[in-house]
């Protein structure tokens, strides 16, 4: 009997012990955004992985939930979410979120059709062109602050996609792999009448933000960058770009 209750002592403390480390469980809010991260891709891409990582490391467990952007801006806002990724940086984030160290990104920039000879030297050489953006997205921040530019709104890159071979926009914003991936998966037979105008605006690097509004949000945003600078300095990032093929 002694040895039956010493052996559930110590199965108590065992369990005890074991739900004190047990990694804290968040939900953050993402998109299908390939080849970056898409609940289709291998481990959902290289971006879900170091977020993952760099969060594990931090003593959190993450889990993610896919949705259209503006809905995910949405659920962010209102703290329905742990967190949402990834971002570009803005500074107008910060008014209702904490935003994470950088992490790397990709090229941002103008998709036109082949055979429009239309250039520019600055934007407002494009005043006057119709410019597929996505709603809720965060472009550079001189592209999103010029007001003189005709920017037309549409829910996805893809849709963007679809207006500029229907010619009812002139040029649309995107990452260049995002763009060039969704012709090739939705629209092979028209992609070649598609390019990516160089040099792109900005080569973006991406962010986690994480809602001022949710409890030990500051703690959470902390544990986050700790986790990434060490991928960082481990050389863990660029292994895990190498691994996914970036």
């Amino acid at each position: 009997m002694k040895k039956f209750f010493s052996t559930m002592i110590l199965f108590s403390l065992i369990t005890m012990f074991s739900s004190a480390w047990a990694a804290e469980k968040l939900t953050l809010a993402t998109l299908e955004w390939e080849p970056y991260i898409g609940p289709n891709l291998k481990d959902h891409g290289y971006v879900a992985v170091i977020v993952k990582e760099a969060f594990k490391r931090g003593g959190y467990d993450i889990e993610y939930e896919f949705m259209q952007w503006s809905r995910v801006i949405g659920l962010a806002k209102s703290g329905r979410v742990d967190g949402y990724f990834p971002e570009y940086y803005s500074d107008e984030l910060k008014e209702n979120f904490f935003i994470s160290s950088p992490f790397p990104g990709g090229p941002l920039g103008f998709f036109k059709l082949k055979g429009d000879d239309l250039s520019y030297k600055n934007l407002k050489d494009l005043t006057g062109h119709k410019i597929g953006v996505v709603m809720g997205y965060v472009n550079t921040e001189e592209f999103d602050q010029a007001d003189y530019l005709t920017k037309d709104e549409s829910p996805s890159d893809l849709v963007n996609l679809k207006k500029l071979l229907a010619k009812r926009i002139r040029l649309m914003v995107a990452d260049k792999f995002v763009g060039l991936n969704l012709l090739q998966e939705n629209m092979p037979d028209e992609k070649d009448q598609v390019e990516f105008m160089e040099p792109p605006l900005e080569v973006k690097d991406l962010y986690v933000c994480v809602p001022r509004t949710r409890e030990n949000s500051e703690k959470i945003h902390a544990a986050f960058n700790k986790g990434l600078s060490e991928m960082t300095q481990d050389g863990t990032i660029q292994k895990i770009l190498k691994d996914y093929g970036f």
